[in-house]
This record gives structure tokens, sequence and C-alpha cells, in this order.
């Protein structure tokens, strides 16, 4: 069983930073597209950012300029670095781990809260 931990949310103001991580549990991490979604109160959740194996990224329409994805595959963890915060990016953020499409895994995520 995959286990992924989250951690690096919290409180900041608007035009402040935050960097998320994701440490994965096995070593199926550096074979694995990883992403980042979000989750806010009342929405679906969505993806924010994706990092496939060979280090491929993408990005929401939303957080283009803003927000970098990256990879260590030595520590089997995850990045989302997140600048130019504004208060609608507020939302749980969830790590993703897909190797196929009958093994993902999510972490518990973390609370991001960007105030005004």
């Amino acid at each position: 069983q995959v286990q992924l931990v989250e951690s690096g949310g919290g409180l900041v103001q608007a035009g402040g930073s935050l960097r998320l991580s994701c440490a994965a549990s096995a070593s199926i991490f550096r074979f694995s597209t990883m992403g980042w979604y979000k989750e806010a109160p009342g929405k679906q959740r969505e993806l924010v950012a994706s990092i496939t194996s060979g280090g491929r990224t993408s990005y929401a329409d939303s957080v283009k300029g803003r927000f970098t994805i990256s990879r260590d595959n030595a520590k089997n963890t995850v990045y989302l670095q997140m600048n130019s915060l504004k208060p609608e990016d507020t939302a749980v953020y969830y790590c993703n781990l897909d190797l196929s499409p009958i093994n993902t895994y999510w972490g518990q995520g973390t609370q991001v809260t960007v105030s005004s």
C-alpha cells in the first residue's frame, strides 16, 4: 500500500508564497505521474499541476506563471511552489500518485488559506 504524506500548507496573505511537499512511501514513485489537486468548499476536486516520471509538467491555466511543480526521485517527494497566492487559491490541496488507471493513490490533504 502506498502512503502519501503532504506538508507545507497554512495561512498566508495574498501575494505570499507557500511550498507544499508530498513524500511517497514506495519506490514506484519514480515511475509515476504525480499531481497536485485542490478542492474548495462546494466545488469539485480539480487538477492544479502534474509532472510525469520523465519530468514533463502541466498546469491549470489559473496557476500558470505562479506555481511550479517539481520532483526529487531520490527522496520520493514532489513539491508545489506557490507564489503570488490569491484568495481564490484557498482550498485543501491533495497529492496524487498515478501509476496506472487501477493504481492511483491520494494523500490526506493539506489546507491552504489565502487571506485578502
